[in-house]
């Protein structure tokens, strides 16, 4: 008989890379009930619409699925309001910003599968929101909204220790953790579908690729100016809050935005376009890899996930991608002159055999071999259960 267990999730607004973790998940426990701050029907695959969803007082709120978001300050409450079954053996949360703090049933091992500890609340604000901190006085608004994060963050410290297992997504998310919650981690990549993403007998066209949310920490900026100042042609696949931002931006450049497309319409590009571009400095990275199972070559700004994933090319060694060491369009310009001037320094099959490395047999076997052996020690049953979040949260207010 398999194990009992509850899912947990930040939001179920789209299928993205940290619905596919869950959807493994779901699909190894077709029972099992899961819980998520909001959910707009229809947004995620089969496999995690057919359970029983249980949704947060958020949902109630009409039309929150197009602002949801800036429902930041209600959310630590909203997680903690969630009621889990007392009869499971597990909870296990996917996280990226409150759902690895929801409280289990006590006795009840809580694994928190953690994307990254809040970005905005702790080490990506400035990247999110464009003001350094010296400058909050001169912005009320700043002002209020720097007390806001930093009031969530102590909740988030102290809430941390309902986990009794962290699960990081890469060694970069491990170090976060570590810093952040003084916690160690278990390192389970997230899967990569090299059974979808695979190579075709296209030839490659000179254009460079951007699949991403169109979000300001994604660094697209430096993708349009590098690009421009190149006069190379650039399609950008993804939506954001950013997008029209960008557009203007990329005025009067050779660049194509296509919105949001499909996975297979993603496939293609990634089958022929000259290079996939990465500017951003990433939690661990989906994309990158899909593009190496696609034997596409991967130039990636040389921090976080990407040094992970990428294979760096030099003058004697192939690889399966270059990196460039600074957010500046100069740097990336750089490093896609040196790409165009050593075609040969990168390897196709290489790079299909990088990404298969990540693929889901390895994150599913992995993944539940974690949780099966959490569930088959006694000691992992005794929870440090918090009850004062909120109540931190209103202290440092």
């Amino acid at each position: 008989m398999p194990a009992q267990i509850a899912l947990v999730h930040d939001w179920l607004t789209g299928m993205r890379g940290g619905e596919k973790c869950l959807e493994s998940l779901a699909a190894a426990f077709p029972d099992a009930p899961l819980y998520t701050l909001l959910h707009r029907r229809g947004s995620v695959s089969p496999v995690i619409e057919d359970r029983p969803i249980h949704t947060s007082i958020l949902q109630r709120f009409p039309g929150v699925h197009r602002y949801y978001r800036y429902l930041l300050p209600l959310m630590p409450r909203a997680i903690e309001r969630l009621r889990l079954p007392t009869n499971i053996q597990a909870v296990v949360s996917f996280s990226h910003a409150v759902a690895g703090r929801v409280h289990a049933p006590p006795g009840v091992p809580h694994i928190c599968y953690c994307f990254s500890p809040m970005r905005y609340a702790w080490h990506m604000r400035e990247a999110y929101f464009g003001q350094r901190r010296g400058l909050r006085r001169l912005n009320p608004a700043a002002a209020a909204r720097d007390c806001l994060l930093d009031r969530i963050r102590t909740w988030d410290r102290a809430a941390s220790d309902r986990v009794t297992h962290f699960v990081a997504i890469s060694q970069t998310v491990a170090d976060r953790i570590a810093a952040c919650y003084g916690r160690s981690s278990t390192i389970i990549y997230p899967p990569v579908d090299t059974d979808f993403y695979q190579p075709d007998e296209v030839p490659r066209v000179p254009f460079y690729l951007v699949v991403s949310a169109l979000v300001p920490y994604k660094r697209i900026d430096l993708a349009i100016e590098a690009c421009r100042r190149l006069d190379r042609k650039l399609v950008v696949i993804g939506t954001g809050p950013e997008a029209k931002k960008l557009k203007r931006l990329a005025r009067g450049a050779n660049v194509r935005f296509l919105g949001w497309q499909s996975d297979d319409v993603i496939r293609q590009y990634l089958q022929c376009c000259r290079a996939l571009l990465f500017p951003g400095c990433e939690d661990f990275g989906i994309v990158p890899l899909e593009a190496q199972a696609c034997g596409a070559p991967v130039i990636a700004y040389g921090a976080g996930g990407a040094t992970e994933t990428v294979l760096p090319a030099s003058d004697d060694t192939p690889g399966t991608g270059r990196f460039f060491a600074e957010q500046t369009p100069e740097a990336l310009v750089e490093a896609m002159t040196w790409a165009e001037q050593h075609l040969d320094a990168f390897c196709p099959s290489k790079a299909r055999a990088q990404a298969e490395r990540f693929n889901k047999a390895r994150f599913d076997a992995e993944l539940l071999g974690f949780i099966q052996r959490v569930i088959a020690s006694p000691g992992t049953r005794t929870v440090p259960h918090v009850q004062t979040g909120v109540a931190a949260m209103r202290r440092a207010g």
